[in-house]
């Protein structure tokens, strides 16, 4: 890889590209000029089996260039993600590099996801709602409603209806009091003999309180992490939480009790294509320390993410992690430049550490916290929060 000229492949865009670039074609031995601060992080050693991985995916080097994905690192056999970060002199200060190749995506315009959902939910509520209008005995009148409640008990229950738009909730709401004004009907109806329609509604309706009980009463089979202080004031919405149904951090080890909890605004916190962070209630809130700890790792120049949007960088973003002594305190996706730690600083339960911010991983702006102890994720317990914490919830400080 080594006979290419760097100048020659600098593209004329990002100052990150071209350091990432002007990196990728120097010889070992120019590492420490170019990319001193990645040398001093992570050795030469640990950098040269990086960069000699990335060339067994993607051949030798050929150009760094920007995209909505983030930096594309071509080569002459395939491409990766990258994010990386320069100084002032142009050189590499930061690294990240993909571990697989990268195909880039067939970008078609696709029609908006929340307005398809949207669409589905309601025509699945409004057909219930016929039959249940429309069944000819009783027993076939109770059939309906069960397989209609499982469906609620789903959507309401399993998900999170502060963040759907207010018309959608207020229609599949009138679908519910709709249904039931078709009690009415009962009376003139025969007893019927719909056992099997029964039978399938209260099925359904089990299975549906079943997955839900599950998920938020689910607790790992592991020791509760310290009592922690919840580190937003005010009221804030639990978006993920609770089991495996309710919780995509889940299937992550040491992540398997996080929450992610967002604000809610006078429409929820979901929002249009285009529309600013700001926007958001969550963003710039403060966020303070929920225990005593040293930092060991504290990050605060990663920028925010577009909403919506989902650029290749460091997971948890701008960030603060804290170790009691007997566990490891993540929060994650913070506003950058508002980080007021850095890494060996003691801090004090109730200091302030930063904001919420969009960094990382993450689509809107919202605060990731779990705690881990050996590399295993344990539930969180909060003083003044009493209950579990899963989708759906509101907390109050």
């Amino acid at each position: 890889m080594h006979d290419l000229t760097p100048e020659a492949h600098l593209p004329a865009q990002l100052p990150e590209a071209q350091a990432l670039m002007r990196f990728l074609t120097a010889e070992p031995a120019e590492w420490p000029r170019v990319a001193p601060r990645v040398v001093e992080a992570v050795g030469a050693d640990t950098l040269n089996r990086i960069v000699t991985a990335t060339t067994a995916r993607i051949g030798e080097p050929v150009t760094v260039t920007d995209s909505p994905d983030g930096l594309i690192v071509s080569g002459t056999e395939g491409q990766v993600r990258a994010w990386a970060q320069a100084g002032p002199d142009g050189e590499l200060t930061a690294l990240l590099v993909e571990g697989i190749r990268y195909t880039p995506p067939r970008r078609r315009r696709r029609p908006p996801t929340q307005l398809i959902w949207a669409a589905f939910l309601v025509l699945i509520v409004l057909l219930n709602v016929l039959t249940v209008w429309t069944a000819v005995d009783r027993t076939a009148w109770l059939g309906d409603m069960a397989t209609l409640a499982a469906i609620y008990v789903v959507v309401w229950g399993c998900g999170a209806p502060a963040l759907q738009p207010r018309l959608l909730r207020r229609t599949v709401d009138a679908g519910a009091v709709a249904a039931l004004a078709s009690v009415w009907r009962l009376p003139d109806l025969p007893a019927g003999h719909s056992t099997l329609r029964l039978a399938g509604g209260a099925v359904l309706l089990a299975g549906a309180v079943w997955l839900l009980a599950a998920g938020r009463l689910h607790r790992w089979k592991a020791p509760l992490s310290q009592p922690l202080l919840f580190p937003l004031e005010g009221t804030w919405y639990v978006v993920q939480g609770g089991g495996r149904p309710l919780n995509h951090h889940a299937r992550v080890p040491e992540q398997r009790g996080a929450i992610d909890v967002v604000a809610l605004g006078p429409y929820g916190t979901r929002s249009r294509p285009g529309r600013e962070l700001t926007a958001y209630a969550a963003y710039g809130r403060p966020v303070r320390s929920p225990c005593d700890g040293r930092v060991i790792s504290a990050a605060d120049t990663i920028q925010d993410q577009k909403p919506g949007e989902v650029r290749y960088q460091p997971r948890y973003g701008n960030h603060v992690f804290l170790d009691t002594g007997r566990e490891i305190v993540k929060l994650a996706h913070l506003c950058p430049g508002s980080v007021t730690v850095k890494t060996g600083d003691m801090v004090r339960q109730g200091q302030r550490l930063g904001e919420v911010g969009n960094s990382g991983n993450t689509t809107e702006p919202h605060l990731h916290l779990h705690a881990e102890r050996d590399g295993v994720g344990l539930d969180l317990r909060f003083t003044g929060v009493s209950g579990r914490l899963f989708r759906g919830r509101k907390i109050r400080t």
